[in-house]
């Protein structure tokens, strides 16, 4: 906000140099020998430099508000702006659409792989979010909004099944016994759970025994 500011501030010295151009013009000094830029061209470039201040800051708040309200963890809206930046290559601001499945794949997005010209409709879906009407580009604004809903997604989801194993386990303990797991999910199911499952420890760090820690489970199956 404060760069942005300063660069509005400068808008005044701008005007001194367009009231400059406007005297030569008079003046029918048409051909300055002294500066390779013109009137003209620096107020486009001002513009341009202002345009971007507004959607960086709105970048930003919108990353703001992502980590205060959905549960967006600060680590997670870096590891998508850096990778975003990885693969700017020429530095635009956007992704073409390769470049941007190439980006998801990174961030862990199971896409499959396709030949060129074979349909792809789990891509295509994404891009009904992030480019609906097929300019062939996404910015960052559109991407950073993309992976902020998807992973807001994530953590209701998680907090779901977090509350699903709660309702499991009797009197709402943070872990589920073995016993539970079996009288409320298909033995299929239950042996997944149990396989996957790390042993609860107390505060103490004992092992208690046939029961399982569902908090962390549910919690690492929304790491990606």
């Amino acid at each position: 906000q404060r760069k942005h500011q300063e660069i509005r501030a400068m808008r005044s010295q701008l005007k001194k140099i367009e009231d400059l151009g406007a005297a030569m013009e008079e003046a029918l000094i048409l051909d300055n020998k002294y500066t390779e830029h013109s009137t003209v061209g620096l107020a486009q470039q001002w513009d341009q430099l202002d345009q971007l201040g507004m959607r960086m800051q709105h970048n930003l708040e919108q990353q703001i508000q992502a980590r205060n309200t959905t549960g967006v963890t600060e680590e997670a809206l870096k590891e998508f702006s850096m990778m975003f930046k990885h693969f700017d290559k020429d530095k635009s601001g956007r992704l073409n659409h390769q470049e941007f499945k190439s980006c998801l794949r990174s961030l862990g997005y199971d896409l499959p792989m396709v030949e060129e010209g074979e349909p792809d409709p789990e891509f295509e879906s994404i891009l009904d979010t992030v480019d609906p009407n097929r300019d062939g580009h996404v910015s960052l604004q559109e991407y950073m909004a993309f992976m902020i809903s998807r992973e807001t997604e994530n953590v209701k989801s998680s907090e779901e099944i977090e509350s699903a194993f709660r309702a499991l386990s009797s009197e709402g303990k943070p872990y589920v016994t073995k016993d539970e797991l079996y009288q409320n999910l298909t033995r299929e199911q239950a042996d997944y759970c149990i396989s996957h499952m790390k042993p609860y420890m107390d505060g103490k760090g004992r092992e208690l025994p046939s029961a399982y820690d569902y908090i962390e489970f549910t919690r690492s199956l929304f790491v990606n």
